[in-house]
This record gives structure tokens, sequence and C-alpha cells, in this order.
């Protein structure tokens, strides 16, 4: 609704003549005539006939195909549906994502135990062959001290050699120190079989080696640590003499 400016009041308000009284149509005139409009009224007179023209020209509003769409709050039974539509999606992508990081999971643990058994095989393997040598090597310098200690002991290596050894008239190669401990305590014996001794620097101590008729017998101290070394898969140890 437009507002009545000051210039358009004004120019409704028309002062009022009386009306000559001295003649007949004087007094017609005035009986006839509009009661006289005061400058608020006639105001508000103007301001009915703009409202009046505005209500003509103005189209009354229309609802387009554009307008937005009315606002449905869903019902209980429907928040109901998309909760449990929501909740099993996501259960089921949890379930698919848990079951493929159990499976990685699990190849990662099987290779991480194979991986483990093989580095396992391997320690007891090169504690089996760190502990051999230790063996070997303790094994070594028990001979050596029982050598020096107890000399006599070549006097049973002897008498196993001949045992195994039947020919007669055999040479019995010793160490020259062995040699003497030998006629010592086994000179009639060696003398009764027909044997003879000899001292030999190439035999160690501890040994003997036989010969008679072609054949050997080969009963030093080195020869039987290299087969002993050989029955334990080490024919890279070190020797038995100093």
């Amino acid at each position: 609704m437009s507002a009545i400016t000051r210039h358009q009041a004004s120019g409704a308000y028309r002062p009022w003549q009386p009306p000559d009284f001295g003649d007949a149509d004087g007094a017609d005139a005035i009986a006839d005539a509009p009661l006289p409009l005061t400058a608020e009224r006639e105001t508000e007179a103007a301001m009915a006939d703009e409202i009046g023209r505005e209500a003509e020209t103005d189209d009354p509003p229309q609802t387009t195909a554009e307008d937005p769409p009315q606002f449905k709050l869903p019902t209980a039974e429907e928040i109901e549906e998309i909760y449990e539509s929501a909740r099993k999606s996501g259960f089921d992508a949890g379930y698919e994502e848990g079951t493929a990081r159990g499976r990685v999971e699990a190849m990662q643990l099987h290779g991480l135990a194979e991986s483990m058994d093989q580095a396992m095989q391997t320690l007891d393997t090169e504690i089996a062959q760190e502990l051999l040598d230790v063996a070997i090597e303790i094994a070594r310098h028990l001979i050596r001290r029982e050598l020096r200690n107890f000399p006599e002991t070549v006097l049973d290596t002897v008498r196993e050699a001949l045992q195994q050894f039947p020919q007669n008239n055999a040479l019995v190669h010793l160490h020259p120190e062995d040699a003497g401990l030998i006629r010592e305590y086994l000179g009639e014996q060696v003398a009764h079989l027909g044997h003879r001794i000899i001292e030999d620097d190439a035999i160690g101590r501890g040994g003997c080696r036989l010969e008679a008729s072609g054949s050997e017998l080969d009963a030093t101290l080195e020869t039987r640590w290299k087969r002993i070394l050989s029955n334990l898969g080490r024919d890279d140890a070190a020797g038995i003499t100093p």
C-alpha cells in the first residue's frame, strides 16, 4: 500500500462555500449538497481508493512447480527401518572388513611362524656345530694331557693292536719313548710271538703301526683321531698332535 503524500492530501481538500439562500434553487442545492469533508476524512477516502486500486492491479500469489514441497516427518516405523538398515549395512561392512583383515593377519602369522621355525633350525644347527667344536677341542686337550701324565696308556694300545693282527713276526713301529715302555712291560710277550720293536720318530706318542707279510695295521693316535672326527662329520677338524 502506497502512502498519501502531503500534496495529494492538500489537493483533495476543497473549501466549502455556503449556497445562496435567496432563491429556491439555492435551497434545493443546500438539501442536495453533500456534507463537507474534513481533511482527515478526505485522507482516509484517498487511502481507501489507493488500496482498492492496488487490489485490482496486483495479481494474487500463485504456487509454482518450483516451490519446495512440504516437509513430512518420518513415522516411528520408518525411523526403525532406517536404523535397522543402517545397522545391518554397518555390520555387513564390518564383518567383511574384519574377515579380510583376519585372513591377512593369519597369513602374516603363518609366514612369521615359518620364518621363526627356519631361524630356530638354523640356530639349532649353528649351536650344535659350536658345541661340537667345543667338545672336540676339549677332547684334544684331554688326550694330550693324558699322554703327558700317563704315557703308559700306550700299553693298552699295543695289546689291542696285537690282538687284531694275527700274524707273527710283525714289525711294531713305536715312538722311541714308547718303545722303551713296551720293552719294559710287554717285552717277553712281543718276543714270544716273534715280533720286533722298531723305534720310529714318525709315530706319535700313544700309538703304533704293525707290518707283516704285506699287511699293515695303523693304530697311531693320529689315524684313530681322524676316524672319530670322520664319524662326527668333521673331517676339517684339527689333528690330535700338538
